[in-house]
């Protein structure tokens, strides 16, 4: 991928909205997948009450709009300023109990979770029935759209392409029906226009750790056989987060992301 490439994939603009500043990505189409939009903010003239506790507004009883559910509360119902990462905000946003108790979950998989995702570990690849491994750098891009696999040569895997992800218990061959977890897509989105993976992996594709093995899946073809070479972190999974998107963490991460993806879900 050619540096001007991967710097308009990148590129942000900082814009200002009725909720607050926001760094946005320049172009929409490279927008990370875990991202959502504004809501629309329930109409002042609808707002008689907080849709909380039903306190009436009026001069002491100030009227305030949830950043996230766009829901009106009193202040003692919305008056937690937290940060809003998967909308973009540079500050800290007001929002109800119930949308900032979300957002908590979520800043704790940005601040850990994303950072290792980012950093990817080293595997031993086999794309299709090849029996020479590769060993290659899987990591999720900066933008969040795609997995990187880097060595001798380079792959681009679009994260909406990705239709299941089967976790093995170690031992089991690719494809058996001895399943020990499973996570699919929430829905079948088609791909931005631009942001088609430059090459397709045939064949497919299973991580193995020491305990656990990853099978991918994609909606047009499977994808090569992967496991960590002996020098890298033990085990990466992958998962399924927001709008089809299936990124890479670490093993002892294994359980609290599975839940994360399960609760993202259900928003």
């Amino acid at each position: 991928m050619s540096s001007e490439v991967s710097a308009r994939r990148d590129a942000k603009k900082l814009v200002r909205s009725p909720s607050g500043l926001r760094m946005v990505p320049e172009h929409r189409a490279f927008g990370s997948p875990f991202g959502l939009e504004e809501p629309q903010w329930v109409p002042d003239k609808e707002c008689r009450r907080c849709m909380q506790c039903d306190a009436k507004f009026d001069f002491l009883t100030r009227k305030h709009h949830c950043r996230r559910c766009g829901k009106c509360f009193c202040d003692r119902c919305c008056s937690q300023k937290v940060p809003l990462r998967r909308m973009c905000f540079v500050d800290p946003v007001r929002q109800c109990a119930e949308c900032a108790l979300v957002s908590h979950k979520e800043a704790e998989f940005y601040d850990k979770q994303l950072k290792v995702l980012l950093s990817g570990a080293t595997f031993l690849v086999t794309f299709g029935n090849s029996e020479k491994p590769e060993t290659m750098i899987c990591r999720l891009s900066n933008n969040q759209r795609y997995l990187f696999l880097d060595g001798d040569s380079h792959y681009e895997i679009e994260i909406v392409h990705i239709s299941t992800v089967q976790l093995l218990t170690e031992g089991f061959p690719p494809g058996e029906k001895d399943i020990h977890a499973y996570t699919s897509l929430l829905g079948s989105q088609p791909a931005s226009e631009g942001c088609k993976a430059p090459l397709r992996i045939s064949g497919p594709v299973t991580l193995r750790g020491s305990e656990l093995g990853v099978r991918v899946v994609t909606r047009t073809e499977s994808l090569g056989t992967a496991e960590p070479a002996p020098c890298a972190p033990q085990g990466l999974i992958l998962l399924v987060l927001g709008n089809a998107a299936h990124v890479f963490g670490e093993t002892e991460v294994f359980t609290y992301l599975v839940q994360y993806v399960h609760s993202l879900l259900m928003l």
